[in-house]
């Protein structure tokens, strides 16, 4: 089932992709899981020292 999600070209050094992976594996996730956690912990640290991003202050290139 093909996914409407929107795609990231992600390039990081091979030594971190292969440590994600590691972590991955031990959490029972996917490396594109385990890097969607990691992303959704650092926007709710962000937040809960900034404030909520609203749909008001996101840039949209058009």
């Amino acid at each position: 089932m093909p996914s409407d999600l929107p795609r990231y070209t992600l390039r990081i050094p091979q030594i971190l992709l292969d440590k994600i992976r590691f972590i991955a594996a031990e959490n029972g996730r996917s490396a594109n899981k385990e890097i969607e956690l990691l992303i959704k912990q650092r926007i709710q640290e962000y937040e809960s020292i900034h404030g909520e991003i609203s749909a008001s202050d996101l840039k949209y290139e058009e």
